[in-house]
């Protein structure tokens, strides 16, 4: 007599992931490092101490990019958002990362974690070749070398707040906003080349928002922040794949780099917007 057994197979592991980020956006590394740890298997963090260098860099990029009565400009919304915006904003990320962390009650104390002023160094190439993992999440604002992200065995993704290749660079949901090109206000999976948000796309999302009351901050991170499911699924698939998932074809569609957000163009985009709402609520209100 002949005794068949049969053995289940072993599920296949989740992928193993290292997040680089912003010490200073604990969104970042607490909320989404939680959702990394709970989703898949977080094995360490790039944690980016910024020593102001980066800040002039960017400040030079920008006046190169608008000149300096643009670059004005950018100044100007930045005191503004300092002054009017900030706490509120500030409020509403105590609250989501509250949220985050009921949903996600990851134990984040003991995942390897090194800090660095900048990604692109020895220091990080190091720790990322010793860990070996499958993926990287790039949430940080720095242009990463070929040296390290192509260390991750299936690449390097953004999780960028903007739809690709639309809007690309900074501030995406804002440009989308202020350009009333609604439809575009979202978010884009996309794996990092050589380009500035060049890279394959494997998502585009979105999520209902309010844009006479949310700030531009606010919608960034929700575009992303409330899509975790679907990003999960997407980058698990693309693991399992060992990346022979095929993209999102882009071929033919407008692409454009964004800078800063300015002060003229949040006024306007916020005129704009509450114009468009109390119009539609004329149109509600006809009998």
């Amino acid at each position: 007599m002949i005794f068949v057994v049969r053995v289940n197979p072993m599920p296949e592991q989740p992928p193993t992931v290292v997040l680089i980020c912003h010490e200073d956006d604990r969104l970042d590394t607490e909320g989404l490092a939680s959702w990394l740890a709970s989703t898949m298997r977080l094995v360490g963090l790039v944690i980016i101490r910024d020593d102001g260098r980066r800040k002039w860099r960017s400040a030079r990029r920008e006046i190169r990019r608008v000149g300096w009565l643009g670059f004005a400009d950018v100044g100007a919304f930045r005191l503004y958002a300092r002054l009017l915006l900030a706490r509120r904003d500030e409020a509403w990320k105590a609250r989501e990362l509250a949220r985050l962390r009921l949903r996600y009650p990851a134990d984040l104390e003991g995942v390897p974690r090194v800090f660095v002023s900048d990604p692109n160094t020895e220091e990080t190439h190091q720790f990322l070749a010793r860990l070996g993992p499958d993926l990287a999440i790039a949430r940080c604002k720095f242009i990463l070398k070929p040296a390290i992200f192509r260390l991750a065995r299936v690449g390097t993704f953004v999780l960028h707040p903007g739809v690709c290749p639309e809007y690309r660079n900074a501030h995406g949901c804002f440009w989308a906003l202020a350009n009333r090109d609604l439809d575009r206000v979202g978010m884009t999976l996309l794996r990092i080349d050589e380009g500035v948000d060049t890279g394959p796309v494997y998502l585009h999302a979105t999520c209902p928002i309010d844009e006479v009351h949310e700030s531009h901050t606010v919608i960034q991170y929700r575009v992303v922040l409330e899509n975790l499911d679907a990003i999960g699924r997407r980058l698990t698939e693309i693991a399992a794949a060992r990346g022979a998932v095929a993209p999102i074809p882009t071929a033919g569609r407008r692409s454009a780099t964004w800078g800063q957000p300015r002060l003229t163009d949040y006024l306007r985009w916020k005129w704009l917007a509450r114009r468009s709402n109390r119009d539609a609520d004329r149109v509600v209100a006809v009998p």
